[in-house]
């Protein structure tokens, strides 16, 4: 089978997939319909662990239902709190941390991430990353609070110490305003 370069969220999933091992101890940042936390919770195996994040009792239903259809809901933790409290809800290192911004598939399109609380919860993600751990963001820019959030973020990332973090950013070119871009963050040994 070829390689095809497909999505942000397809190069975030690529990245998590090469870096979580079983055992490991992961963040969903942001639940969405459940996908992602439900490739963690394969990843992880039986001995690791997926702790969640979303405001939204929809999401929290849609991801839970996910994971129990699978059988790994015993793998996971989930919060119905913002990922900007995830300072307090996870004190072990991890291995991964996921984001997708913007808002929940199918759902209420007022009710999306904002960079404040964005910037908190990255804060806290990259200060609980294990030496050669991942964060990886899926940033929507195709409306005004995506845009403004994926600029902030660029900005953000940017500035990390280089002797700390890779950052990589990648977009596709010719895919149009408004399309997906993946950031992915890795922290040095």
């Amino acid at each position: 089978m070829a390689y095809e370069l497909r999505s942000a969220r397809y190069l975030a999933a690529d990245c998590l997939r090469q870096v979580i091992r079983p055992g490991d101890t992961v963040v969903d940042a942001t639940l969405g319909n459940g996908h992602d936390t439900l490739m963690l919770a394969e990843l992880v195996g039986d001995a690791g662990l997926v702790i969640g994040f979303d405001i939204q009792e929809e999401a929290l239903r849609r991801t839970e239902a996910a994971l129990a259809q699978a059988g790994l809901a015993a793998r996971c933790r989930l919060h119905a709190v913002g990922h900007q409290e995830m300072a307090a809800y996870v004190q072990e290192p991890v291995r991964a941390v996921a984001f997708n911004l913007g808002w929940l598939p199918g759902g209420d399109k007022a009710v999306t991430t904002h960079w404040d609380t964005t910037r908190a919860a990255l804060d806290a993600a990259l200060s609980l990353l294990l030496p050669y751990g991942v964060c990886t963001v899926c940033a929507y820019p195709g409306h005004a609070a995506g845009d403004e959030e994926r600029q902030k973020l660029s900005t953000y990332l940017a500035a990390l110490r280089p002797q700390e973090y890779n950052v990589l950013h990648s977009r596709f070119l010719n895919a149009g305003p408004g399309a997906p871009e993946c950031f992915i963050v890795q922290r040095m040994g």
